[in-house]
Formats: C-alpha cells, structure tokens, sequence
C-alpha cells in the first residue's frame, strides 16, 4: 500500500492522477482509494518494488513508513 502523507487540502486536484499515470504507462494496475484526509494506492504484492522505483523516477518522494506502507 502507498500512502499519501495528508491530510490534503481539499482545494488540491490530480494528486491521484500523478501517480496513477506513470504507474498505468508502466503497466502497473492499482486499486485507489480516497479519504477525507489522503490517498492510498494500493498496488498487488509482487508489483510493490517496481511501483516505488517508477515513481521515484517520476520524482516523487517515496519513503518507508512501516512493515509493508509506502507514503510519499
């Protein structure tokens, strides 16, 4: 699972767009989910390595939480 660290100002747009694009062109399928406060990106188990390096590559800031949570 890949967090997005929030809580996000609900004036903001395309957050989830950002990453599902180059997830998507890598042909990475997701499974979204949308919160009051953030966004998770939920990714299968084998995918996870590769979904963290693409969007790293896309420049975001992904880091380790705990256990199996990525955020950014």
């Amino acid at each position: 699972m890949l967090a997005v660290r929030g809580p996000l100002d609900l004036n903001i747009t395309g957050v989830l767009a950002r990453l599902a694009t180059p997830l998507a062109t890598a042909g990475i399928s997701i499974f979204a989910v949308s919160t009051y406060d953030t966004d998770y990106v939920l990714v299968r188990d084998h995918d996870i390595d590769r979904a963290v390096r693409i969007l790293r590559e896309a420049g975001h800031d992904v880091s380790e939480d705990s256990g199996t949570s990525w955020g950014r």
